[in-house]
């Protein structure tokens, strides 16, 4: 934290309430059958509906519908009976109709809360709603004063969650705005992309004097595409707005927005009020029903919350840095809850998810999505592990990435590879007489009482069997030999 922000902090406390924007994951527009897809040329993905030209009408998508309902749902939230859309009137460059389709008085979650992972902050939910989006403005290319639009994106269905202004702390910001994206995840509601603007957020904050409880004059700051932007824009508003009020200067009201390169805020335009929207109910689209059976369905399908499976995770004997690794993936949760019934050790199989299979795929670039190795497989190499069969060496560099590679069961590729683990003394026996002979050094280490290198005899042990050997019996081997070597030591000259 720099010195004018800790300086402005000790003065005031800010006051922050968050908009967040999640691009829902379907496979079509929110009002028309247009295909949502990331990267297409621009201006292709279109038709008359998503233009808003005259003559066409709209008609919901009932997967966006649903996904709403399941995050509001999920938060909590009061589910009205019958809900309608509206229109929110504004002239923009990327909104084709000079209107955006989304909702007001009724929308399809109000209250609500969300539990913050780190924290355990309740942070109140005002509402939760089902709108469009615009298009996107390309500045890039094109001459001064010029910009060019693309419509592939205008009327893809977005929901909006909207905070009460309950979080005072850049920190509380920072863990409000991952528990979301999570449950998000785990929901299957967005795929949560925010270089692919899938997520984006929107922050309202004001100051007032610390001790004090009237709210002062609030600024939205708009389009936030990333946690460091949304933290560095607040950063700066906080410093900002601090030297204002020292000043004796009030606050405008206004939006502004985030210049990432020259880290400021900048005035965008006066706060618009709701009024200046002139909202009405959507006159072509007719108002949604949502009966009782629809919202029980619904419920019914929720998966557990990614708070409450961080805290499972951890009654189970997981620490919270594993916990929080696991619940980061749904996916990766998902797998680890499979190996952990197979194996019955849940920890265990935290380790090997953790220490070994990301290790296997962070080296190859890969997302846990390509892993393909099906639990019961790799409960199955967890136990030729546990029973001895194959060296915790062999099983790591050796089994695990056969098993990604050829799809084949840990039992096949060690049998047809030959890499049990050897306990016979006949093997072992020589490998710790030349161990012993090369390391004299720790060898009067240990007869001196330093019994931890007994740690390094080993390992190299394991080094010349290529981890083949059993580490247990390579062991007691070397602790016979040490013993019975130091016993010769002590016996007096004849």
């Amino acid at each position: 934290m720099n010195e004018a922000l800790q300086r402005a902090l000790e003065r005031y406390e800010p006051v922050i309430g968050m908009e967040v924007h999640a691009q829902l994951d379907t496979r079509t527009k929110l009002l028309c059958g247009c295909p949502v897809r990331f990267g297409a040329p621009p201006n292709t993905l279109v038709c008359p509906v998503c233009l808003g030209l005259p003559g066409s009408l709209p008609v919901p998508s009932r997967a966006a519908v649903e996904h709403v309902l399941r995050i509001a749902l999920a938060l909590g939230c009061e589910i009205p009976e019958r809900s309608w859309f509206d229109r929110k009137n504004y002239n923009y460059p990327d909104q084709p109709k000079n209107y955006q389709i989304s909702q007001d008085e009724r929308p399809l979650g109000r209250g609500g809360a969300l539990v913050c992972m780190r924290s355990g902050q309740v942070v109140t939910i005002d509402n939760v709603h089902l709108e469009e989006d615009a298009g996107k403005l390309l500045h890039e290319g094109v001459g001064p004063g010029q910009s060019l639009v693309d419509l592939n994106r205008a009327g893809t269905p977005l929901a909006e969650i909207v905070t009460e202004p309950v979080l005072h702390t850049l920190e509380a910001v920072d863990d409000f705005m991952d528990t979301l994206r999570l449950l998000l995840l785990h929901l299957g509601a967005s795929r949560c992309r925010m270089q692919e603007g899938n997520l984006r957020f929107e922050a309202s904050i004001s100051l007032r004097p610390r001790g004090q409880t009237a709210l002062g004059t609030r600024v939205e700051i708009k389009n936030l595409n990333s946690h460091k932007a949304v933290l560095g824009a607040l950063s700066h508003e906080i410093v900002r707005q601090a030297a204002q009020l020292d000043r004796g200067e009030p606050i405008a009201q206004q939006t502004r927005l985030w210049d990432e390169a020259n880290g400021r805020t900048a005035p965008m335009r006066s706060k618009e009020q709701a009024h200046d929207y002139r909202y009405f109910p959507e006159p072509d689209i007719p108002p949604l029903s949502i009966p009782a059976s629809w919202r029980e369905r619904l419920a019914a399908s929720l998966p557990e919350r990614p708070r409450e499976r961080f805290e499972r995770l951890q009654r189970s004997g997981l620490g919270a840095y594993e916990a929080e690794i696991l619940v980061s993936d749904p996916a990766l949760a998902d797998y680890h809850d499979a190996l952990a019934r197979t194996t019955g050790e849940p920890r265990r199989a935290a380790l090997w998810l953790i220490n070994d299979v990301l290790k296997l795929l962070n080296a190859r670039k890969r997302p846990f999505a390509d892993w393909n190795v099906p639990p019961e497989a790799l409960a199955e190499l967890i136990a030729l592990e546990r029973e001895g069969v194959v060296s915790g060496l062999v099983a790591r560099n050796d089994v695990l990435p056969a098993m990604w590679e050829t799809g084949e069961r840990p039992r096949t590729i060690v049998e047809a590879r030959g890499l049990a683990q050897r306990s016979d003394d006949a093997s072992l026996a020589p490998i710790v007489a030349e161990v012993l002979a090369a390391h004299p050094d720790t060898v009067a280490q240990y007869r001196a009482g330093k019994t931890k290198v007994l740690g390094f005899l080993i390992g190299q042990c394991m080094r010349r069997s290529a981890g083949r050997g059993n580490p247990k019996r390579f062991s007691e081997l070397l602790r016979d030999a040490l013993a019975s070597e130091t016993d010769q030591g002590s016996r007096p000259a004849t």
